[in-house]
């Protein structure tokens, strides 16, 4: 009898199936005994299918990886998903400048200009010291509870996102360092802020490739309402994409890890039933 092979086998009719399948809506409702419950899709092929109804609509999702893991390209790929549909979406980069992630948009053959254009999409830069800054001024003023105005930090005048992207929490952890706890009253605000204006949110944090823990402090993964976990896989002399729905609250979803690939043309494909075989061990 043969060995199951631990390496993935990607067949490009499934992977075109499954981009069109993605593509049939981003919202839906469900009915339960409290009353309808509204989920959203990511758009990403495959990814869906983890989840048993989506994700619920207004949730706050962390997206967990090691460097080369993807979480980038699909959190692009979920605004620009959206923003086709007609949302709102807005992409806050506390890294990269807003050329340089629209040229990786283009790359995968994405037009977000066009969606620039329509005033759905919206990818700009922000300054983590400007929000250093506005968090001391108001901690100066009061040492009880901080009560953080956060909008006009994060948000375009007049614009009111229905999804949301944070580059990320670890960028702006590194701008805290020295003040863990006014970072952890800014995140707790923030956090409160995305639930507020009911916009579903993806934080990118940057973790080991075989993480133990998913966020800048630990904090993080316990407001958010759903962990995604990227891996970059290596065995041997290889390596492999993988993926996990390690959390989301408030939806049934499959708990195991996957293969996932980047795939030109598409952005990130993952793969429900190609199940990631051989024990994940931490690098040395």
């Amino acid at each position: 009898m043969k060995k199951k092979s631990s390496k993935p086998f990607f067949d490009a009719k499934k992977i075109k199936k499954a981009v069109e399948a993605s593509l049939k809506g981003e919202t839906k409702s469900v009915k339960t005994k409290k009353g309808k419950k509204e989920y959203v899709l990511t758009g990403v092929p495959g990814l869906d299918g983890l989840v048993e109804e989506g994700i619920p609509k207004g949730s706050s999702v962390l997206i967990a990886g090691g460097a080369g893991s993807g979480k980038t390209i699909m959190c692009l790929q979920i605004l620009y998903n959206a923003a086709k549909k007609g949302e709102k979406c807005l992409y806050m980069s506390f890294e990269e400048s807003r050329e340089r992630l629209i040229q990786h948009m283009e790359d995968f053959g994405w037009n977000p200009r066009e969606l620039e254009e329509r005033g759905n999409l919206i990818i700009k830069q922000f300054n983590t010291f400007d929000i250093i800054r506005s968090v001391d001024a108001l901690l100066a003023k009061a040492r009880g509870e901080l009560l953080i105005d956060v909008m006009p930090v994060i948000l375009p005048e007049n614009f009111k996102p229905d999804r949301i992207v944070v580059d990320s929490l670890t960028a702006i952890a590194s701008a805290f360092t020295g003040k863990r706890e006014n970072y952890r009253s800014y995140i707790e605000q923030l956090f409160r802020f995305f639930e507020q204006i009911g916009a579903t949110s993806f934080m990118i944090t940057e973790t080991a490739q075989i993480p133990t823990q998913y966020s800048p402090t630990g904090v993080e993964e316990f407001l958010a309402d759903g962990v995604i976990v990227l891996y970059n896989i290596r065995r041997g002399d290889v390596r492999e994409n993988a993926l996990e729905v390690l959390k989301m609250r408030g939806a049934k979803h499959k708990k195991k890890i996957v293969a996932m690939q980047i795939v030109d043309g598409t952005g990130i494909v993952v793969y429900p039933e190609q199940q990631v075989f051989g024990d994940i061990e931490e690098e040395k």
